[in-house]
C-alpha cells in the first residue's frame, strides 16, 4: 500500500475463525477485501454476528486473522500491531469510561495514556469540550452524565489525538435521536477539521448514507461494497407502499406482507406500509382492494435485499384470527399524577395516561427523559414519589407482589445467565415465576417451539448468536403468560431483520390480548404503537396516535412521508425551546 498514498487503510483477503463451544469453528470472516480512502468514511452494516466488530478488531491489531492482512498506512496490523495503534483511535461498543473521575479528568487520562503532546494539549482540549457541547459539564462525574453525553465524552476521548484511522464500533446505539444527530456533528466536525478517515460498524442503515463508501457483510462474508448511491439501486422498481385498510393497524398489513410469497421485507412508514417484493413475484393476494404506489428505494431496501440474495429470510410470526381491538378493551394501565424523586432531582413529574388491553402502547423520550424510571413503578420495583398508578387491576401501592404476578418485564440488559445453558435459563426463570411441575415442563417445551429455540437448547446462552440472546430474553419473560410485558430498548443494537422479528412477534402477542409497554430509541418502531407518550425530562410532551402526532409537524412537499424521527425531534425541541432562557 505504500504505493497508493490516497489509501489509509486496506483489508485484503481477510480470514478469520474462532473455536466453537463443543468443538467446530466458526468462520467469523472469510476473504473479506476492501479500501478506505484518506478523508473519508466507510460504513459498515450487516446483521448481528455478520463479522463487524471481528473486522474492527483486527484492524486495531487486537486480533490476528487466519489468512490475509489488515493494512493501516501500509503496515499489516498483525505483524507490527503497536505500530498501528499508534496510528489509529478505537472507541468499541462498551467504551471505558471512569465513572468517579470527571469529564476533564477523563479526557486528561486519555491524553496522557496516548502521550498527547501537553503543549498542543490546552488547544485540542478546548476543541473537544467545543465540539462536544460539553463545556458546561468539565467539572461533572462521568457517571452522573446522560446515555448521550457519556457517548459524547467517549469519541472525544478517542480523538484525544488525531489518528490516521478512526474505528468506531456501534457509537450510537443506545442513544435517541438527538443525541445521534450530535454524535454525527462531532464526527463530521472532525472528520472535516482534521481530514479523519473512519471506519464505523452500525445498525441504523439510515446512518450508512452519512458515509462516502458502504460494505454488506452477513455470515462473516463480503455481500456487496460502493457508494450509498450505488448499493441502493439494488432495490430499483422494487419498492412500494400499501395505504391499510380504513380502521385497521399499519402492522397487520405488514404482518399479512411478511407471510406473502415474493415479499422480501414490509414495515410501516407513515401510517402506510413500506414493502419489498421480488422483480418476479405476483401480486400478492393480501393486497387486493389496496391502494399500492411505487416509491423510490432505499438503502434500507437494498440491504434487505442483499440479504434475501444469500439466503437470509424473514421469519414471521402467524397473527391469531380475532385480533383484540384495544379500543374496545377495558383499561388496564391507569396513572394518574405519578411523581418520582431522587432528593431534589425530579425524575418522572406528574405524568398521567392510561392503557386498554392488547394496546401497544410507546413511551419515547431522549436519554434521561425519565423512561426506564417510569418502567420500574409500573412494574413495582420502584414506589412512586407521588400519585397513583394502577396495574391489571392492582393498586401498586398496596398490592405490588399481586400486580407483578400478571406481568413480564424484559429490562435494557436482561439477565440472562451465561454460563447456563437455553433450557437451564428458561427453567431458572420458570421457577422464579413459581410454576412447578407439569405446568412448568408444558410451558418450558411450548415456548421453546414457539420461539424456535430447539436447535439452541442445550447452548450456553453466552454464546448464542446474534438475535437469540433477545428471543431469549423475551421468552423468559412470558413463561407465566402475564397479561402485559413491559419491553424497556428491547431492540437497542439489533440488526433490522432481528427487529422486524421481534416486532411479528410483539404484534402476535398483541393480537391475543397481551398489553405491550415498550421503549425504543429507533423511532421507526413507533410506527408499530397504537400510541405514542413522548416525555423529556420528566415531563410529559405530548400523547396519540403515530397519526395524530404527524399532524403536529408541517406537511412535507411532493408528498414526502413524515417520519416518527421527525415528529420526535421537532416536538422535544419545541418543548426545549420554550423553557430555554432568552438570551
Amino acid at each position: 500500500m505504500r504505493d497508493a498514498p490516497e489509501l489509509a487503510a486496506r483489508a485484503q483477503a481477510l480470514g478469520k475463525g474462532f473455536k466453537r463451544t463443543g468443538g467446530g469453528i466458526i468462520r467469523a470472516l472469510d476473504d473479506i477485501s476492501f479500501d478506505i480512502r484518506r478523508g473519508t468514511l466507510t460504513a459498515l452494516v450487516g446483521p448481528d454476528g455478520a463479522g463487524k466488530t471481528t473486522l474492527l478488531r483486527l484492524f486495531a491489531g487486537l486480533l490476528r486473522p487466519d489468512s490475509g492482512a489488515a493494512l493501516v498506512d501500509g503496515i499489516d496490523a498483525a505483524r507490527d500491531p503497536a505500530a498501528v495503534q499508534a496510528k489509529i483511535s478505537y472507541m468499541p461498543q462498551a467504551f471505558g469510561l471512569y465513572g468517579h473521575l470527571t469529564v476533564r479528568e477523563n479526557l486528561q487520562l486519555y491524553a496522557d495514556l496516548q502521550s498527547v503532546d501537553r503543549a498542543t494539549w490546552p488547544h485540542r482540549y478546548a476543541e473537544l469540550l467545543d465540539a462536544t457541547a460539553l463545556v458546561p459539564f468539565a467539572d461533572r462525574q462521568a457517571g452522573q452524565l446522560s446515555g448521550g453525553m457519556k457517548q459524547k465524552l467517549g469519541l472525544a476521548c478517542t480523538l484525544v489525538r488525531v489518528p490516521t484511522l478512526l474505528l468506531l464500533d456501534e457509537p450510537t446505539v443506545g442513544v435517541d435521536p438527538l443525541s445521534r444527530r450530535e454524535l454525527w456533528s462531532i464526527i463530521n466536525h472532525f472528520v472535516e477539521a482534521d481530514h479523519l478517515s473512519v471506519l464505523i460498524a452500525t445498525s441504523y442503515l439510515e446512518e450508512a448514507t452519512r458515509c462516502d463508501h458502504a460494505a454488506i457483510l452477513y455470515g462473516g462474508r463480503l455481500l456487496h461494497q460502493g457508494t450509498p448511491e450505488e448499493l441502493t439501486q439494488m432495490a430499483r422498481d422494487m419498492t412500494f407502499l400499501a395505504t391499510p385498510p380504513a380502521g385497521e393497524a399499519p402492522r397487520l398489513l405488514q404482518s399479512r406482507l411478511l407471510a406473502s410469497a415474493g415479499i422480501l421485507d414490509a414495515v410501516p412508514e407513515g401510517g402506510l406500509v413500506r414493502f419489498l417484493r421480488d422483480r418476479q413475484a405476483a401480486h400478492p393476494a393480501c393486497l387486493d382492494q389496496i391502494d399500492v404506489r411505487a416509491v423510490p428505494p432505499d438503502f434500507g431496501d437494498a440491504f434487505m435485499v442483499a440479504l434475501h440474495e444469500s439466503g437470509a429470510r424473514n421469519q414471521p410470526v402467524p397473527i391469531p384470527s380475532g385480533a383484540a381491538l384495544s379500543g374496545q378493551a377495558e383499561t388496564v394501565i391507569e396513572v394518574r399524577d405519578l411523581s418520582r424523586r431522587f432528593g431534589s432531582f425530579i425524575a418522572v413529574d406528574h405524568v398521567s395516561f392510561s392503557v386498554r388491553r392488547g394496546e401497544i402502547f410507546g413511551l419515547l423520550g431522549p436519554n434521561g427523559a425519565g423512561k426506564t424510571t417510569t418502567f420500574r413503578m409500573l412494574c413495582g420495583l420502584l414506589p412512586a414519589s407521588g400519585g397513583s398508578l394502577r396495574v391489571a387491576g392492582e393498586d401498586l401501592r398496596v398490592a405490588r407482589a399481586q400486580a407483578r404476578a400478571r406481568i413480564g418485564y424484559v429490562a435494557q440488559s436482561f439477565s440472562l445467565y451465561g454460563q447456563l445453558s437455553v433450557s437451564e435459563n428458561l427453567s431458572f426463570y420458570a421457577s422464579a415465576y413459581g410454576l412447578r411441575g407439569q405446568r412448568k415442563r408444558q410451558r418450558i417445551r411450548t415456548i421453546i417451539a414457539e420461539f424456535g429455540l430447539e436447535p439452541m437448547r442445550d447452548s450456553l446462552s453466552g454464546t448464542l448468536p446474534g438475535g437469540f440472546d433477545k428471543r431469549l430474553a423475551m421468552a423468559c419473560a412470558l413463561l407465566h403468560e402475564p397479561d402485559i410485558l413491559f419491553l424497556d430498548e428491547p431492540t437497542s443494537g439489533a440488526d433490522p431483520m432481528t427487529r422486524r422479528e421481534f416486532w411479528s412477534r410483539i404484534t402476535a402477542l398483541a393480537a391475543r390480548g397481551v398489553t405491550i409497554i415498550v421503549t425504543t430509541h429507533f423511532m421507526e418502531e413507533a410506527e408499530f404503537c397504537d400510541r405514542v407518550l413522548i416525555q423529556d425530562a420528566g415531563r410529559m410532551l405530548a400523547i396519540g396516535t403515530p397519526s395524530e402526532l404527524r399532524m403536529r409537524v408541517p406537511e412535507k412537499p411532493h408528498g414526502e412521508l413524515v417520519t416518527m424521527e421527525e415528529v420526535f425531534i421537532a416536538i422535544v425541541d419545541e418543548a426545549r425551546n420554550a423553557t430555554r432562557p432568552a438570551a
